[in-house]
């Protein structure tokens, strides 16, 4: 046995994951190699120091995250072919061929040719795919003419950054396919709010959703097309699931002029008030259902809140409101 071998086999060993034959093999060699007995204890010395430290528990939402990446990544590795499976397995043997170095080299050269064909067919395909999903194509939306046609918006995984231009209407968005895209255009294109509604709603960077909801709310509060099937419900959602007080207070702020005309932005508010943790959210609520008070569900729960609510200041806040309204049951 080499040493380079026996290195290897070392590492395994020590985590009592050698079969017994090596294991067997193994023994013998570093009996008289004094090499590898350094080498043997040094890495049940690592082991030992290692097992010294304490081991963190990952995170349950990390785990969850982490399985879905590997699920999917999995789903688009294109099927191997025989010849890939017959190199994969090739290689995999090429340790137990020690001792045949001439049958080594011939399989080893056969499997590196087919591995080599099937890789280059896997990665014309692979970059034939990405070639047709990022062609660029003029957006006559934009004022950019070097700025590309995004794809579905099944295929964007996520909004890596916004930024607005000073002093004009214009916004850079970047968001994350396969790699990082750019795309510039006018905040009333059509492709340019799709990209801020799915960085309102699917974006991890508290920032960035922070930055989406900051200008799908501003362009609400200054009388621009805020459909309900789209930058409402989006903003609707950033204020009941959303983690940041920050992100779900901006979206009050873009709620407030349907409030009055939409019964789902006012129920999106009572349910906001009912069951957010931030206190300046839920007062901010409030507020915005003034205008309404008079509706029934309106009324039924700033009643509601106003006797049994844990803050004073809500209760307060709850009465002052219902005090300006006549014949409250």
């Amino acid at each position: 046995m080499k040493c380079d071998l026996a290195h290897e086999r070392i590492v395994t060993a020590a985590y009592g994951e050698l079969p017994d034959d090596e294991l067997h093999e193994l023994e013998r060699h570093i009996t008289g190699c004094s090499e590898c007995q350094q080498e043997q204890e040094q890495v049940q010395a690592l082991k030992v120091l290692a097992s010294a430290l304490p081991v963190a528990e990952p995170d349950a939402n990390l785990i969850a995250r982490a399985r879905l990446r590997l699920d999917e990544a999995l789903e688009s590795i294109p099927p191997r072919r025989w010849y890939e499976r017959l190199s994969q397995r090739m290689r995999n043997g090429f340790a137990s061929l020690q001792a045949a170095p001439v049958a080594a080299l011939l399989l080893l050269t056969v499997g590196v040719a087919a591995g080599g064909v099937g890789g280059a067919k896997w990665a014309q395909r692979h970059t034939d795919t990405q070639t047709v999903a990022f062609v660029p194509t003029p957006n006559p939306g934009s004022n950019n003419h070097d700025s590309i046609s995004i794809p579905s918006m099944d295929t964007v995984s996520g909004i890596s950054a916004i930024t607005r231009h000073p002093g004009s209407e214009i916004v850079d968005v970047a968001y994350n396919q396969i790699v990082p895209r750019q795309i510039q255009g006018s905040l009333d294109d059509p492709q340019i709010r799709q990209l801020l509604m799915l960085a309102a709603n699917k974006t991890s960077t508290t920032e960035v959703r922070d930055d989406s909801v900051g200008l799908l709310a501003a362009e609400c509060k200054i009388g621009h097309s805020c459909q309900p099937a789209g930058i409402r419900d989006a903003l609707m959602t950033a204020l009941l699931h959303d983690k940041n007080a920050g992100v779900r207070e901006k979206a009050l702020q873009g709620l407030e002029p349907y409030v009055a005309d939409d019964v789902n932005v006012r129920n999106a508010l009572l349910q906001a008030l009912l069951t957010d943790n931030d206190p300046k959210v839920r007062t901010e609520s409030i507020n915005l259902l003034e205008p309404v008070e008079a509706d029934t569900s309106v009324r039924q729960v700033l009643y509601s809140v106003s006797n049994t609510d844990d803050s004073p200041q809500i209760r307060n806040v709850s009465r002052q409101i219902l005090s300006q309204v006549p014949e409250i049951q």
